[in-house]
């Protein structure tokens, strides 16, 4: 019953998340009811049950008959299913409680990493107030840990040194801005051995995934690919797996 709560709480939250998702790149209040993207229709509350709407209206708008995108039953599906998979794996490894102010930390930091990912696999931009939230977060969750606080800080600012100094010599063509400044939010969150992790999985699967879209034609030499979705995709994984995996990679010493 809890873990069907928590997957409930998941899919009502990234509901919310949609609307980060597709109003901070542009700007625009997230206040306010949702509405039709094509038809502007002011949506009711029965057409904004997550998931359940969509099926139900076979994923169209109920007014204009408009395709709706698979965006915003994946986006309250995985947020569910992370949310599980979190707490899961928390209350296994670190004896988390469902009132544990760390699981709570972890679920508000997952949230922001999913904005972050589809914000900018679809508009190629990195919401600044969702990454200064996560660095606030962070910050309140190091002064309860006042031990972790100088080597968080200090992962912080050497991931976004090395971030900037990327970025000043290909002249922001390496990544962009954003990605410096999540790069010490990574640090905040991670410290020092789980930041390397994260990027080793970021630069890893952001290759792997490069090369892939080169060879099969999707994209060329010199297209742009947005690396904000492998950032957040290894810290997630640093977040959770990082004890697990860090004394088998090669860099990891003794």
């Amino acid at each position: 019953m809890l873990v069907l709560f928590l997957f409930l709480i998941g899919i009502f939250i990234g509901s919310f998340l949609n609307v980060l998702i597709d109003r901070l790149p542009k700007d625009k209040s997230i206040l306010g009811r949702s509405y039709c993207d094509f038809c502007k229709k002011t949506l009711k509350t029965k057409d904004l049950i997550p998931l359940l709407s969509f099926i139900l209206l076979s994923g169209k708008c109920r007014y204009c008959h408009k395709k709706l995108s698979y965006q915003y039953p994946t986006v309250e599906l995985l947020t569910g299913l992370l949310f599980v998979i979190t707490y899961q794996f928390a209350t296994l490894n670190f004896q988390f409680s469902i009132f544990n102010y760390q699981l709570i930390y972890y679920l508000f930091v997952v949230s922001g990493l999913i904005v972050l990912f589809v914000a900018d696999l679809k508009y190629y931009i990195i919401p600044d107030k969702i990454t200064t939230v996560l660095g606030i977060l962070a910050s309140i969750f190091l002064l309860f840990n006042p031990e972790l606080i100088i080597p968080h800080l200090v992962s912080g600012s050497l991931a976004f040194l090395f971030f900037l100094a990327v970025y000043i010599l290909t002249k922001g063509r390496g990544w962009g801005f954003g990605d410096v400044k999540f790069a010490f939010v990574m640090g905040l969150i991670l410290g020092p051995i789980g930041v390397v992790l994260a990027l080793y999985v970021a630069f890893l699967t952001g290759a792997t995934v490069g090369i892939i879209l080169i060879l099969w034609r999707k994209k060329g030499l010199k297209s742009i690919i947005p690396f904000a979705p492998f950032l957040a995709f290894g810290t997630y994984i640093s977040l959770l797996f990082s004890e697990i995996i860090i004394p088998h990679l090669p860099f990891y010493l003794w």
